[in-house]
């Protein structure tokens, strides 16, 4: 049996064909048409060039967009858990805001017990601090220029004791947790009556 490159003809029959080289267009063994028909093949290569630049850069560009994108989303959700934090609490604080009302509205009667009034003055205190420590501020209310995003104004009140459209008496004081507005001051206003 003849060999070919050390195969006889049993193992050329076996080969994959599907993943063989096509045959060059000139029939293979003539090599002197070269000069016309590689000016052509030339051509169409730098065309399929072109093409896999311009598909690369497409290719880069998304790919810097998508990056671009994931880095938002991370920076995103960490801002996000960060605002999570530091409000978590906003609940639970706001659910102690009637405890520490009622502490104030007891402080505010005179009484003959020294020593009661001693006691609920160190633990209004002692609540005051620790809520201080989770971020928790008292809106400022009397005497300061109305504010609707800290005030609510439950009643204009005409009088020239007090600057027009400022805050006569706090009713109820409002608070802030952070920076995040948790009970406006319910307040009553001056109107200056016009003469």
């Amino acid at each position: 049996m003849p060999k070919i490159n050390g195969k006889s003809n049993v193992e050329i029959t076996n080969l994959d064909l599907e993943h063989e080289l096509p045959a060059s267009e000139g029939g293979g063994d003539n090599q002197e048409s070269t000069g016309s028909a590689a000016q052509p093949s030339a051509a169409g290569t730098e065309g399929e060039l072109g093409k896999l630049k311009a598909e690369r850069d497409a290719l880069l560009d998304r790919l810097a967009r998508a990056q671009a994108d994931f880095d938002n989303a991370r920076k995103r959700a960490s801002r996000e858990q960060q605002e999570y934090r530091d409000y978590a609490l906003s609940d639970t604080v706001k659910s102690l805001l009637p405890v520490l009302d009622s502490f104030d509205r007891a402080l505010e009667h005179d009484t003959e017990a020294s020593e009661f009034r001693s006691g609920i003055e160190l633990i209004n205190k002692q609540l005051h601090d620790v809520l201080t420590k989770l971020g928790l501020r008292p809106i400022p209310a009397k005497g300061e220029p109305f504010d609707p995003h800290l005030h609510q104004a439950v009643e204009m009140v005409d009088t020239t004791a007090e600057e027009d459209h400022h805050v006569l008496d706090e009713l109820q004081r409002g608070y802030k947790l952070k920076d995040r507005l948790l009970r406006p001051a319910m307040v009553r206003v001056a109107r200056n009556p016009k003469t």
